[in-house]
């Protein structure tokens, strides 16, 4: 049984000079080794997107619903968010 499957496919100018870069450069071996490569940085960008928003995401949201008295105003998120952004850049508040 065949493991793998041919695809033809149409890159934009600066993304298939990339790929062509990559392969003679002797990063990767072929073309199909950097769409590879790709696909499954791509698959683990979803992967952690998915995971954040189950282990995060979801539980905020639920302990939000449970207890709503618990939420900030717009204008206070705005200011603790300020707030931080200040600390974080060395600046006073």
């Amino acid at each position: 049984m065949r493991t793998t499957q041919a695809l033809s496919i149409t890159l934009p100018l600066e993304m298939a000079q990339m790929v062509k870069n990559k392969v003679s450069s002797g990063e990767y071996a072929s073309e199909s080794e950097v769409i590879r490569d790709g696909l499954r940085a791509l698959a683990a960008r979803d992967a952690a997107m998915e995971r954040w928003l189950r282990q995060e995401v979801v539980p905020t949201i639920e302990a939000h619903d449970a207890n709503p008295s618990r939420g900030l105003s717009a204008e206070e998120t705005r200011k603790q968010l300020q707030a931080h952004m200040n600390l974080r850049s060395g600046q006073k508040i």
